[in-house]
């Protein structure tokens, strides 16, 4: 195990705080994406509620793949949202 290093900020280089700058823009633009796809997800599982509930119009293939579609959708999202609030 190495040894923890502290570091004052006041003595860093300017490359060294550009690349602490860069990180933290990045790890906020991942955030953003993650909000996008889950937002992506969330209508994905409403349409394939819909059609799962949409009667005889759809072929009951299709209304149960979509049931069970939704449901995993759901679950999944749930999942990226637990993972993403320990971040």
């Amino acid at each position: 195990m190495r040894p923890r290093v502290v570091v004052d900020n006041a003595n860093l280089s300017s490359a060294a705080l550009r690349i602490r700058e860069l990180q933290a823009q990045a790890k906020s633009l991942a955030g953003e994406q993650v909000k996008e796809l889950l937002a992506v997800l969330a209508t994905a599982e409403s349409m394939a509620f819909e059609i799962a509930e949409g009667g005889e119009v759809f072929a009951p293939g299709i209304r149960d793949v979509c049931r069970r579609l939704a449901e995993d959708l759901e679950q999944r999202s749930q999942t990226i949202e637990a993972i993403q609030a320990r971040r």
